[in-house]
């Protein structure tokens, strides 16, 4: 079958996908195409019924439907072409794609191929979360979408796993439909989401549990109860008829286990220098694909930023490197992006973004061939954002290897239980 010619095909119609679609059209290039896999393209937004979104790209809050819509409407005023029902299912050397589509298999061959597709949340499976199996143990994007697509109450008195940012959402979405949540609980010693965010659910009722840990589902049909350790080692048994996993995001990196591109152990996404590209130059990656996970103005504002860059490399001002560095980091960190620092002169993304796997205080250092040339004394809790700027790096091509790591002591300290 002969091929499709595109100029950029953007697999994902989420926030990064679709303003890294509309950048690309402003600055000029021609033939732009979202592939989307599902019937609606918005991305994650579009089952968030509550605010705020918008309010730093568009200057206006809106509630997740409407930012999403904002951006579809963005994009199809620019030229976009969002193709809804076409799922890529190969991605191959040089910008080639396969695809399935409602009119049946086709290949699109694109000059350059930006990857967009997001995160999801870890299922019970992988959580190795034992006892029963009855129905009501949802994640938050199923919670979302019974509420906001379906008008359906999937329960009553959830058990809540988590206290990420998603969670809060969780507890908001549950607080609007009539939901009455039993508890949330959290295995860390404090709530992963900022305060004071995280005071949210004691706000409205929700008792709050740390250091906490969800050991036995139970229920004949439906969930009946559900065992948790506490932090002093009792475990309590929660009555309630469902429990909501929140968070633990992974990358929704499938296409790229199976394709020739460079997979991150670190973040489960691609590799990716500091314009974005993949270890193949054909493709550039944005969005929470990058790591778990961001907010949607965040990735809106990612998506844009890679677009521009993307547009120079189509111009041939980001020149192919030979040799790129690899960045190293070691525990407590537990990811970078991006991976690799390509020494050609042009400047790419802003930052190297890390995080940590434990909250840690101490000395922040980079390395250059062993030699310290940055370093800071942070404090750091996982899931928070950690940026270092690359213009303070003073990085150029004599460096033969760079290293991040931090030094420092544990800080968790925050009491087992709040109410």
């Amino acid at each position: 079958m002969k091929p499709e010619h595109v100029d950029v095909a953007i697999i994902g119609s989420g926030p990064a996908g679709l303003s890294a679609a509309v950048e690309l059209r402003r600055k000029g290039v021609n033939k732009v195409v979202v592939l989307e896999r599902e019937t609606l393209a918005g991305g994650v937004p579009r089952h968030c019924g509550h605010p705020p979104f918008g309010l730093r790209e568009y200057g206006r809050i809106y509630t997740g439907p409407d930012y999403a819509q904002r951006n579809v409407n963005e994009a199809e005023n620019a030229g976009v072409q969002i193709r809804l029902r076409h799922t890529v299912t190969g991605l191959q050397p040089g910008g080639h794609l396969q695809l399935a589509t409602p009119q049946g298999p086709i290949t699109l061959q694109a000059k350059r191929v930006l990857l967009a597709t997001g995160v999801r949340e870890n299922p019970r499976s992988a959580r190795l979360i034992g006892g029963d199996r009855p129905l009501g143990v949802i994640n938050t994007g199923a919670l979302q979408a019974y509420l906001y697509l379906h008008n359906l109450k999937p329960f009553e008195r959830p058990l809540i796993i988590g206290t990420e940012l998603v969670s809060l959402s969780s507890v908001l979405s549950c607080q609007r439909a009539g939901i009455k949540p039993v508890a949330m609980i959290e295995a860390n010693r404090r709530a992963t989401a900022r305060w004071p965010l995280s005071l949210f659910p004691r706000l409205l009722g929700v008792p709050v549990h740390y250091g906490a840990e969800l050991v036995q589902i139970h229920g004949n049909g439906r969930v009946e109860s559900a065992s948790v350790r506490l932090a002093n080692g009792q475990i309590k048994t929660f009555d309630c008829d469902g429990v909501l996993l929140t968070g633990r995001f992974l990358p929704e990196a499938s296409l790229i286990r199976q394709s020739h591109l460079q997979l991150d152990p670190g973040t489960g996404g691609p590799v990716i220098d500091q314009y974005g590209r993949c270890s193949d130059p054909a493709y550039f990656a944005a969005g929470n694909l990058l790591r778990p996970v961001e907010t949607a103005g965040w990735s809106w504002r990612e998506g844009r930023k890679i677009a521009g860059l993307m547009f120079k490399d189509l111009r041939g001002e980001i020149p192919q490197a030979k040799q790129a560095l690899a960045i190293t980091v070691k525990a407590p960190l537990k990811l970078c992006v991006p991976q690799r620092f390509v020494p050609t002169g042009v400047m790419g993304l802003e930052h190297l973004q890390l995080r940590v796997s434990t909250a840690t205080k101490g000395v922040l250092t980079v390395h250059a061939d062993g030699q310290p040339i940055w370093s800071r004394t942070l404090s750091c809790l996982p899931e928070r954002r950690i940026l270092i700027p690359l213009a303070h790096l003073k990085l150029n091509a004599s460096i033969e290897r760079l290293d991040v790591d931090f030094v420092g002591q544990p800080s968790e300290h925050r009491p087992g239980t709040t109410r």
